[in-house]
């Protein structure tokens, strides 16, 4: 059996549906395991911004960006604080097609979980919420030639890159993928294995997702994968 770790980081835009049914696994682990999870920032607009366009701290309002400046205040109060904006912003987006990028509809979801609308504006006046964002996402950039996510990073320091599940596996098969993905950090020569979609796993992934599809108000823009 492998050595499960006690702590993982978990770098994640809210706007990603794969990252989003991870967190579901993840978080299923984390109940059954006591797995300590840490909820960091990776913006998808500035790892695929296009020539010429303006970085996402430089617009007033970012779909992505924007929302972590919430979830980063909200995480300097607590873990278990940001830990519950993701987790309902996820269901919202992902599962409820609701436009949480949408700044006024995400002051209604912060109020309706007792956060108050008003944290919105508090974390838009502070710049800092911004620098905060960038530090995890020029981190694991950087320091782990982060992609996309999910990523998770383990205590020894080593980075993966999922895994890619839709939808989210759950219940005493979570604990097997997660004894699969810590061994799997057990070979670091080990880059990648990825499963053909076929047309019917695509249709599979296109239900799970079509909420998403639904409340999503851009096109999908991924940069090849180094």
């Amino acid at each position: 059996m492998v050595d499960r770790p006690a702590s993982v980081e978990f770098f994640f835009d809210p706007m990603c549906p794969y990252a989003y049914q991870t967190s579901i696994w993840i978080r299923d682990v984390r109940a059954r395991t006591g797995l300590e999870l840490h909820w960091r920032f990776f913006s998808l607009e500035e790892i695929n911004l296009r020539d010429g366009a303006k970085h996402p701290w430089e617009r007033e309002w970012s779909y992505g960006f924007s929302q972590m400046r919430v979830g980063a205040l909200l995480r300097r109060r607590g873990e278990s604080e940001v830990d519950r904006w993701y987790a309902e912003v996820g269901r919202a987006f992902h599962e409820g097609g609701i436009k949480t990028q949408n700044r006024d509809v995400h002051r209604v979801l912060l109020d309706r979980l007792g956060f108050g609308s008003d944290v919105v504006d508090e974390a838009l006046a502070d710049p800092t919420t911004a620098d905060e964002v960038r530090a995890d996402h020029d981190f694991v950039v950087g320091e782990k030639a982060a992609w996309g996510v999910p990523t998770l990073l383990f205590p020894d320091g080593q980075a993966l890159f999922g895994p890619v599940i839709a939808p989210a596996v759950t219940g005493p098969e979570a604990l097997d993928l997660w004894d699969l993905v810590v061994g799997w950090a057990q070979f670091p020569e080990m880059y990648e294995i990825q499963r053909p979609k076929q047309p019917e796993d695509l249709r599979q992934i296109a239900t799970t997702f079509a909420p998403y599809l639904q409340a999503r108000s851009w096109k999908t823009v991924a940069n090849p994968t180094p």
